[in-house]
């Protein structure tokens, strides 16, 4: 995919839609106070939506560009048909932001979050991603964003603790909880990717997004390859938004995608000895909860144990919303 930084460049908002017209007019609304003292230009990704999403953004943002898919094609595909159309402008653009259609930016937090990428760090690494506090919708809290990289012992933890309580132990969880974290510039292995800075640089190196992950574990393949490359991961605590969040805490469609994917993604990165461990540290996650009567858990359980759903890829087998991007249980 072709990058074009320029210094002169907009900011490229990227944005994939799938029956998305009822968020949209407030995140339309919201963009020009997050956005604030940035040129930027906004492109949407619609994978085949089957309702007024397309005819909302013609109307309500007009000088929108525009990519149909002609499928539900999945969260990495949109953002990939998102960047390339935005390759093609006069110029190129600078830097790319990343976001949900359910995200409302809050006054001035993509300024922070475009003016924190290539900051060099005393490791001499770079901040190739920025991401803001993320808040829910009516609460005063932020959102436990940042995450580590898996493991084998995070995820026994999780599975024995919780994640809430694991979380407190750098060794035995991938959530990140300690409010510390969430009060300065912390670096973390990646953050959920409801909105994310990319720099053109980590665009350049990293590539495309790894359509394989039809919808969860995307954003970890891109901050983990990204991080490979000394682009890390930053927060930018000055900067924050709103998310209003997603299906996947109680559809065991979703659930099972988010599950399935996070061992996929951990088999390509070590051996199958590790692998098979982790996968049995999962499993017995979801088999605990599954016993407590979760339905999803339960979904995600008889998933894991079966060989057909362990190797085929990750596709719309019903529909699935590109948008949540916050799973927690």
């Amino acid at each position: 995919m072709p990058v074009q930084p320029t210094a002169e460049g907009p900011v490229a908002v990227l944005v994939v839609t799938w029956n998305s017209a009822a968020v949209l007019p407030d995140f339309l609304a919201s963009l020009p106070d997050g956005m604030g003292g940035l040129d930027w230009r906004l492109v949407v990704a619609d994978n085949d939506s089957a309702d007024d999403t397309v005819a909302v953004l013609r109307k309500l943002a007009p000088d929108t560009t525009i990519v149909q898919t002609g499928r539900n094609a999945g969260y990495a595909a949109g953002i990939n048909a998102a960047l390339g159309a935005a390759a093609a402008w006069d110029g190129g653009y600078r830097a790319a932001l990343v976001c949900n259609p359910d995200i409302r930016m809050r006054p001035g937090c993509a300024k922070v979050l475009i003016e924190a990428l290539d900051a060099p760090l005393p490791d001499g690494t770079r901040v190739g991603i920025s991401v803001p506090l993320l808040y829910e919708e009516g609460s005063d809290t932020p959102v436990h964003s940042l995450r580590r990289a898996s493991s084998v012992t995070r995820a026994f933890g999780e599975a024995v603790l919780g994640n809430t309580r694991a979380g407190r132990f750098p060794r035995w969880s991938e959530m990140v909880t300690d409010p510390a974290a969430y009060t300065g510039q912390t670096v973390a292995d990646w953050a959920t990717g409801a909105l994310l800075a990319l720099s053109a640089n980590c665009l350049a190196q990293c590539g495309p997004w790894d359509e394989s992950f039809f919808l969860y574990s995307e954003e970890t393949d891109y901050c983990l390859r990204a991080g490979d490359r000394g682009l890390v991961t930053r927060l930018e605590p000055a900067a924050s938004a709103v998310h209003l969040g997603g299906d996947s805490k109680v559809s065991p469609f979703l659930w099972t995608l988010l599950t399935l994917n996070r061992v996929r993604l951990y088999g390509r990165r070590h051996g199958r000895a590790s692998t098979a461990a982790f996968w049995a540290a999962v499993l017995l996650r979801e088999t605990s909860r599954a016993a407590l009567g979760k339905a999803s858990s339960r979904a995600a359980a008889l998933a894991l144990i079966s060989p057909r759903q362990m190797r085929r890829a990750p596709g719309p087998a019903q529909p699935a919303r590109p948008a949540p991007r916050s799973a927690t249980s």
